[in-house]
């Protein structure tokens, strides 16, 4: 599945399983914005902690099962298993890209 995905996407989730924050964080630009779990996380610098605390809190892997793009967004439904209750779940993450930058990543269920 990941061949159908966008590169940036495809690399971003490349990274995600990999654990590397450094190359996540290459994905998005300075001023992106992600949320998750009830959570607006602004800045590059904020989503990199995000990225990290919520590495070693789940230990989660992303498996793409499915992408739609709706106008400007990008809408892939991701399979985790990690470390957390119900687990393994079906998430979408949104992804909203400018040029080659994730500038906005909402994960929804």
């Amino acid at each position: 599945m990941i061949d159908n995905l966008p590169k940036l996407i495809a690399i971003y989730i490349v990274a995600e399983n990999s654990g590397d924050t450094e190359a996540l964080a290459k994905c998005f630009a300075e001023h992106a914005v992600v949320r998750d779990e009830g959570q607006t996380i602004e800045g590059l610098a904020a989503i990199k902690q995000w990225m990290a605390e919520t590495r070693r809190k789940y230990q989660h892997t992303v498996e793409p099962l499915a992408s739609v793009q709706i106008e400007d967004k990008t809408i892939v439904t991701n399979r985790l298993t990690g470390n957390f209750p119900g687990s393994p779940i079906d998430l979408e993450f949104v992804f909203t890209l400018d040029g080659n930058k994730i500038v906005s990543l909402e994960i929804r269920s």
